[in-house]
């Protein structure tokens, strides 16, 4: 679902504080996710911000086009408390620096 889909979807995520968890979080394509927990909810996410084309102009200058669509998101769990997060999360600064690190957080979450 798309980012404001997923806070108009229940008003408690949008009120409610977040804790990020890195943005270089890769599959094993290489799309890069951002990874969030929400307080109020216990969800935990991942973002991927779509492709935004690349163009060149008339002058030779490349330049981003306006992006395709909107952040998606997808939760990927749900966590009672930070304490509990941060324990299965235990040394994701490191893994998420690695190639395909979604299947390292995968791992801590089966069955999202």
């Amino acid at each position: 679902m798309d980012i404001e889909g997923f806070y108009d979807e229940n008003e408690a995520r949008r009120e409610s504080a977040e804790h990020e968890f890195g943005d270089q979080w890769t599959d094993a394509a290489g799309t890069n996710y951002e990874l969030a927990w929400v307080e109020a909810t216990g969800e935990l996410y991942l973002m991927m911000e779509p492709e935004a084309p690349i163009t060149e102009d008339a002058f030779g200058d490349y330049t981003t086009g306006q992006a395709v669509g909107g952040l998606e998101v997808r939760v990927i769990a749900t966590v009672s408390t930070i304490e509990e997060l941060e324990e299965r999360l235990t040394g994701w600064e490191e893994a998420s620096q690695a190639p395909n690190s979604l299947a390292w957080l995968a791992a801590r979450f089966p069955g999202s």
